[in-house]
Formats: C-alpha cells, structure tokens, sequence
C-alpha cells in the first residue's frame, strides 16, 4: 500500500488571467516534470493542451497531471478560470483534498475568484492563497489580502511578506524562518539566495510574524497557553498549528510572488506539503441511497475497504473514452469488472493510465487517494458511482446547473449529418453542463449551454475535432413561463367507444409558489372518501408533470406553481391511471391560460471592470441594456461595477465593450435568477412563437 500521508491531491483556481498555468507549468518545471516550460500566450502551455485553448490562451477544460516534491506525491488539476466553464472547476473540487487559489496581484479579488471560493467553501476544501503577478503594475499584496477578507470573507494568514514591487519585486520575507528569499534577474527559479531580512521590512516582518503565531496558537490550548506566558513556540510547533487550522477551513495560509518569473512558487509547494491534508485527513465521502439520502456509512480512505470511486470527467481522445476516476476506498486492478451503481449494469476496466495533461502512463492497479483515467468504460457519466460488485454503495453525485442560452445548429450536407449524433454524443457525455435536444416542430438540432463563449467553443470544437460543418442560428434565450393567479377548477375525461371506456374526473386548485427559492412544481392530494383512490394519483402528478415542459404563452417550461388535487370521482370499470394522467394533462391546458401566465427572462449577475474615463458610456450602456446598476467601486487601476441584466440584451456584450473601453474592458457574467420580462418584450416574444408554430 502507498503511504497515503504523502499524497496531496490539489487543484488550481482562479479568475481569468490571474495565472494559474503558469503557476501549473512552473510548479511541474520545479518538481521536474519537464525540462522546458510552455507559455500560455505562446500557446505552449502543457496543462492547455486543446487547439482552442492554445489560440485563446484561456484554459477551457480542467487537466489532470501527477508530479513529487520533497518526497511526496502531488495530483494536480489545473482549471478554467472562465465563468462559462465553472462546471470544470465545481466538478474538480468535488474530488480534491485541497486548493490553492490563485489571486492577481493587481486584479485583486475578482468576479470569477468569488464563484470559485463559493464552490470551495461548498466543498469544504482547504487551501493555501498566492497572491501572483507582484511584478505587475499596480500589484498590491497588501490591498488583496484586505479584499480576500472583505470580499470573501475569509481570513487570510500571511505567512510571506514581498520584497520590493512592480518592476522591482525580487523575493519575499518568510515570516516563519524570518530569513529573506532573493532571486536573481536570469529568471530560474533555483538561482535565488537565503540571505536576512532587509533592515528596512525588519519592524513589518516581526509584527506580521507576531500576528501570524497568535493566530496559530489557538488552535491548540496548550501552546496558546504556553505562548501568553511568554514562551515562543518551535517553528515544528506553529507549522502543526497552522496545518490543523488550515484544514479545519480557520485560515488560508497566504503566499505571494510571480510565477511568470519564477519567485515564489517553492514556497507554495512547500505549503502544500506542509498545511493541505492527504486524502486520510478530510472528511471520508458520504454514501447516499438510490433517492440520494445519506445511509450514515462512509468511504473511509483505505486500500482495504471496498472499493468505492467517483467518475468525475469524461473525455474522448483518439483512443476512445477515458474515465477521470477519483479512488475514495479499495483498490482496483486492470481487467477487474466493477458495478456502475447509476445504472446497475458491471463494466470492465480495459487499462488504468495516469495522466499527465494529453499524455498517459498505464498502470497495472490504482488505490484509496488516487486520481487516474480509465479506458474501456461505455456507459458511465460524470458523477457516477463505481463500486465493488459484491457491496454495493453510491457516493454522493454531483448537482449541475441548468443553461440558459441555446443555439441551432444544422448539418451542412448529408456527410455531416451523419457524424453530428455521434459526436454530439461524444460532447453531452464529456461535458454535464452542455445539453441538446432536437425541436419536435423544426427537427433542428439545438445546443445549450452556460454563456456565449461555452457554446461558441462547443460549435469550434464539432468543426475542428470532429470534421463536423455545420450551419449556426443566432443565440436563443432560455426563458420561461410562470403563473401570478389561484383558480380552482375541474375536468372530466370521457370517452366511450364499444366495449370499456375512459372515465377520470378531477377538482384542483392551482396556485402560484410565492417561494422565491422555488423554481419548480408542486403537487399535493387532499382527497379524502376514496373519491380519487390513491392508486390513480401518482398519474395525475404524472400528467401535470409532463405538461409543465410547454407553457401556454411561448411553449417554454412553466415554473414555480402548485397543483392540489382537492376531489374529484372515477368508474370501478372505466377508470385507469392513463384516463386519469390524460385528464390531468387537458386539465392543464384548461387552467393554466386561466392563472395570469407571465413571461420570465434570464437575469445575468455582471461584473465589468472599466478604466476610470469610460465609466459614464459603460453605465449609460449598461442601462440601456435594461441593467440595473448594484454597486461601483474604485480601484487603483479602474472602476468594478456590478449590475444585474436581462440575457437577451448581453449578446454581443463584449465586442461593444472593448470598442467603448478602447479594448481595455473585461466582464463576466453568470445566471442569477428569473424575472417577469416587461410586457413589449413579451408580447413580441409571443408573436415570434405563434409565427413559427404557424410556419411548421
């Protein structure tokens, strides 16, 4: 068995462009990994291995790669930063022991930060802070330390201090050895020189190291009360401190440098050996029931247990699919058959590999801790359970969110049309956040997806991976329907045709949810005297339920309302469940036109940030866009505004903001809830959908 004490399974998140490849890339250069290190605006990057993410220079899905440092094994995940692509990061998180996130040392805290530190938190996944790019201009270690706190409101402790800044940042001041790191200006990471404090940063360095030990020390009562007698602890003592603190989620161990000129990254190794657990320390993994509740048994992380393993990525290459795995018990061997406990059926392991970026090491067995690809799996999705066949169990799966923006798209020629099923089944499996449907009125194929940027990517990656051409329609927005009235009403079916007939009658109320969190259906029977006997009302929840997929305004999906089923009367001879979910189904086109149906639109959360003599076109855009304006905050290298806006009045966003900003703007966006949209615009919407229902 592996020595699970030295494992480190971690992930690196962060905004756009605060660095986190090229942290990745120094971070495999140190531990030798390779030899030469790819940069991401050289499209060179090792963990950004698609076409599309070289040409971008963004980082599109999340890569797996394994690499030792001081001895233990780190398995490292290197994320999107993108808001379209947070799925990447959710689903990552959900299988590491701990993070690091990367902040910009100018940016700051920003828009994307905040989703991944929530997702983080959600997770409850220690991580260490590095604070990159002190280089820059405008880099700040101190300003983004007191935006980590105020904006996420979490508690960073310093643990280095900078030396020097923007062009003249050289090392940095480690608070627990309180001797200064200097690097050299040839830009090799190990060309650097343990040498004193500057007399300069003396003062600053002991009273941050002062700070930094009190809050240490108060994770063990012992040493706290040692330590207010007047007793120092060792530099062994704080370290175990601060481990237990950091994995307790008390405080994020904080470090500072530039990972594109190599300072600083060795620290943050070292943090990670020495403050984020091994997979024996976090909290074993819940097992859930079919229904998905917690049963009160766990995957203890052990090689001896029964095997027990989350799929949490699924990607195609040329050697067909592979199964990003993440092992929470047991061991497993090549050509072992394992139970999928999603779908009930027994699937044989082909190969073991372990990845490293785009390419592989086969290995003949994985255990508890480890996270590997499988080849040879068929029918296994991202969030499945895998499972030994002889004791069953289900982890806890994963939640993804629903989309909110579509596009049609259409084959070009027959050639094409054959190859867009497949590979679109190919894609829907890779990626749990990108949805296809065919339209049953125009038979054309649409993709849905998060954001603009996800479905142009998804559109890129049909014609360049999968040689599939393809016509594009504009983007759709994923509206919705809802009610704002209480009507009561009833419906009888009946219908006699020789021989037994159909006879369902029901009496309802349908009432608006005016629970805000909700964004579903509800149904209830309050039926009592065996009017309706109960064997019939899981068919008439049935009924309602399928219909509430086509509203009766524009045909999108009714939200937020409540049927209660209060009476109703059925034939000993003539009844049936079908005579039942049929009169539920009219009964729904009856009432719900009755109900005050209302038009919802998509809101979209926005954070853009603008240099200070823009603001006014960017606010005065934004409102003519129907936004409305949140907050506006200054900061040293211009202006955040937060607003919230319709999605329809987004497409296109960014092209107009860099005109506007002189190519200097940048925002992001993500769903934040649904709104009644104003009446001209759903008029016009419903005109749209009566013409096109007219045209099939």
């Amino acid at each position: 068995m592996s020595d699970l004490s030295k494992y480190r399974n971690i992930g690196i998140f962060a905004h756009v462009d605060a660095g986190k490849t090229t942290t990745t890339e120094r971070i495999l250069k140190l531990t030798g990994k390779i030899h030469k290190t790819g940069e991401v605006h050289d499209g060179e990057a090792t963990t950004d291995f698609m076409e599309q993410e070289a040409e971008r220079g963004i980082t599109i899905q999340s890569a797996a790669t394994s690499c030792f440092w001081d001895d233990h094994r780190f398995n490292i995940i290197d994320t999107p930063g993108h808001v379209d692509f947070t799925i990447e990061v959710y689903r990552s998180l959900k299988v590491l022991d701990g993070g690091v996130g990367v902040f910009c040392g100018s940016g700051g805290v920003e828009p994307q930060s905040e989703t991944n530190w929530r997702y983080a938190n959600d997770s409850k996944v220690a991580r260490v802070i590095f604070v990159n790019k002190l280089d820059r201009i405008g880099a700040d270690f101190y300003r983004v330390v007191e935006q980590i706190k105020e904006v996420l409101g979490a508690k960073p402790l310093v643990m280095v201090l900078p030396i020097g800044i923007e062009d003249d940042f050289k090392g940095i001041v480690d608070l627990l050895s309180m001797k200064a790191w200097v690097w050299d200006d040839s830009g090799q990471p190990e060309n650097y020189e343990i040498v004193d404090i500057p007399a300069d940063m003396v003062e600053k360095a002991e009273q941050c190291r002062a700070e930094m030990i009190e809050t240490a020390v108060e994770q063990d009562d012992e040493v706290m009360e040692a330590y207010l007698e007047g007793e120092e602890p060792d530099i062994d003592t704080i370290k175990r401190c601060i481990r237990k603190g950091t994995i307790a989620l008390d405080f994020f161990p904080t470090f500072c440098g530039s990972a594109f000129k190599n300072k600083g990254v060795q620290n943050v190794l070292n943090a990670v050996v020495d403050y984020l657990p091994s997979p024996t320390e976090v909290p074993p993994q819940p097992e859930v029931d079919l229904e998905g509740n917690e049963t009160g048994e766990f995957a203890i992380v052990s090689d001896d247990e029964p095997l027990r393993a989350l799929a949490f990525k699924i990607m195609d290459d040329q050697y067909g699919a592979l199964t990003f795995t993440r092992i929470y018990s047991g061991t497993l061997q090549k050509g072992d058959n394992i139970l999928n406990t999603f779908t009930g059926k027994t699937e044989r392991v082909g190969r073991i590999v372990e990845m490293h970026a785009d390419s592989r090491e086969e290995r003949e067995s994985a255990g508890a801790g480890d996270i590997i690809a499988l080849v040879g799996l068929k029918n296994v999705q991202t969030g499945h359970t895998l499972a030994d066949p002889k004791d069953p169990a289900t982890l806890e799966p994963m939640v993804f969110p629903d989309p909110v923006i579509s596009v049609a798209v259409s084959p070009k020629d027959k050639a094409a049309s054959e190859k867009l099923g497949e590979a679109i089944g190919k894609m829907v499996r890779e990626d749990p956040s990108f949805y296809v449907e065919t339209d049953p009125d125009s038979g054309e194929t649409i993709l849905k997806g998060m954001g603009e940027l996800h479905l142009d990517i998804k559109v890129d990656i049909l014609k360049r991976t999968h040689k599939v051409e393809v016509e594009v329609g504009a983007p759709q927005v994923a509206y919705r329907e809802t009610i704002t009235q209480r009507v009561e009403d009833s419906y009888t079916h009946k219908k006699q045709s020789g021989g037994s007939g159909q006879f369902g009658r029901i009496d309802y109320i349908i009432e608006p949810l005016d629970d805000e969190e909700s964004t579903g259906f509800e149904f209830e029977s309050k039926v009592v005297g065996g009017n309706v006997p109960k064997e019939y009302w899981p068919a008439i929840e049935k009924g309602f339920k399928l219909s509430k997929d086509k509203g009766v305004l524009a045909g999108f999906p009714l939200l937020n309302f409540k049927v209660t089923l209060v009476d109703g009367a059925f034939h000993a001879v003539d009844s049936s469940a079908v005579a039942f979910e049929i009169a539920a189904k009219s009964g729904y086109r009856q009432t719900i036109p009755k109900c005050g149906p209302q038009l919802l639109e998509p809101i979209m959360k926005l954070d853009v940030f603008t240099p200070e003599d823009h603001v006014g076109d960017v606010i005065g855009d934004l409102n003519r866009r129907r936004g409305m304006i949140k907050t506006q905050d200054s900061t040293p290298t211009g202006v955040r505004v937060k607003a919230d806006a319709p999605l329809s009045e987004m497409f296109g966003y960014i092209g107009d903001l860099r005109t506007m900003t002189s190519g200097r703007g940048q925002f992001s966006m993500e769903f934040s809830h649904y709104a009644p949209c104003p009446r001209n615009i759903s008029e016009e919407i419903i005109a749209k959908a009566q013409e096109e229902k007219e045209k099939n």
